[in-house]
């Protein structure tokens, strides 16, 4: 059943018809090129941002004891022999995407968490500078509700591309295990589409978050009060 599922969200992420948003340049640099970003499988919702943060269990971190990456999966799967670190990293570079079989060797996006263009010409070049990203790490998740799930649903929130983003290196490396509270992306564009992301992605797994968290998303949210959340 879980192999169905994940088949079924793959083939949603590379249907055309999947929903597309489009990633702002950072607002400093207003002639930087646009670019998209199919950010889910699932459609924008007719809910609010703001109205799903409401819904959401507000509580304190646990500890973090027994965290292990191994606690959510293995490793990237594969899905016709194709990696989804390499199916993600297409689905950002859109139509720039230039490929090698399954690898993607070359291409272009507007990197959402600096906002800066990033341009590639070899599968060497992903490697150092590109991250696939858990929107809501795994440790986060881990310490607000997924340690007391099963294994089959951590595996889930690990893969769901709703979670997951190509994202630049040291950024990522910045953010390492924070939520909201502790860190955001610097570029401030694409803060509305992090947080709705985080606080979606809380909802479909039934994770909580701590009351600087939600303050936090508040905050941003106050800026966009109509983001609408996505697939709720």
């Amino acid at each position: 059943m879980l192999a169905l599922l994940f088949v079924v969200a793959v083939f949603l992420i590379i249907n055309p018809a999947s929903y597309e948003k489009e990633v702002v340049p950072k607002e400093d640099d207003p002639e930087a090129i646009a670019g998209t970003i199919d950010i889910a499988p699932e459609n924008e919702s007719t809910t609010l941002a703001t109205t799903v943060l409401e819904k959401l269990e507000v509580k304190g971190r646990a500890p973090k004891t027994g965290y292990n990456r191994s606690e959510f999966y293995a490793g990237w799967p594969k899905i016709d022999g194709c990696s989804l670190r390499q199916i993600i990293i297409k689905r950002e570079l859109g139509n720039t995407a230039v490929m090698d079989g399954c690898d993607v060797v070359g291409g272009k996006f507007i990197e959402p968490y600096t906002g800066n263009e990033m341009t590639f010409s070899s599968k060497s070049e992903f490697s150092k500078k590109i991250q696939i990203d858990h929107i809501v790490a795994l440790s986060d998740a881990w310490q607000k509700g997924a340690q007391y799930k099963t294994k089959e649903e951590r595996y889930q929130i690990a893969t769901d591309p709703l979670n997951l983003i190509a994202a630049d290196s040291a950024a990522n490396q910045q953010k390492s295990d924070g939520d909201a509270a502790t860190w955001l992306p610097p570029n401030k564009a694409f803060r509305c589409q992090y947080v709705t992301r985080q606080i979606s992605v809380k909802y479909k797994y039934s994770l909580w978050v701590t009351e600087a968290e939600k303050s936090a998303i508040a905050n941003v949210l106050e800026k966009c009060p109509k983001e609408p959340a996505i697939g709720v």
